[in-house]
């Protein structure tokens, strides 16, 4: 089992800025492949930006909708990821959640992909 709590979520004006955070335990988390997603009201999840191991070293990937403007990242030694954005826009106004995958995988992985799930935190952009 793997819980994951998000935290960092909040109102925030066009164009600013907010971090978001995933603490995870119950497995080493270097060896899960993280994903950020979000839904907003009335629309499917979907996929934000996921990381994952490599033997040449972490590789991150990006929905087109946030590639320039989010940066996901990660602290093995806190077993916490992170999502810096940056530019935010009012579409991005969504509740975003934390999910892992146990087995490695490459590029940006689609909500159906992940095994265990974070409760979400509320981010609102205001226009």
């Amino acid at each position: 089992q793997v819980q994951l709590v998000e935290s960092g979520g909040g109102l925030v004006q066009a164009g600013g800025s907010l971090r978001l955070s995933c603490a995870a335990s119950g497995r080493t988390f270097s060896s899960l492949t993280m994903g950020w997603f979000r839904q907003a009201p009335g629309k499917e999840r979907e996929s934000v930006a996921s990381i994952t191991w490599s033997w040449s070293g972490d590789r991150d990937y990006y929905a087109k909708s946030v590639t320039g403007r989010f940066t996901i990242s990660r602290d093995n030694a806190k077993s916490t990821m992170y999502l810096q954005m940056n530019s935010l826009k009012p579409e991005d106004t969504a509740v975003y959640y934390c999910a892992a995958k146990i087995e490695q995988r490459m590029g940006v992985l689609a909500p159906g992909d992940m095994d265990y799930w974070g409760k979400g935190t509320l981010v609102t952009v205001s226009s």
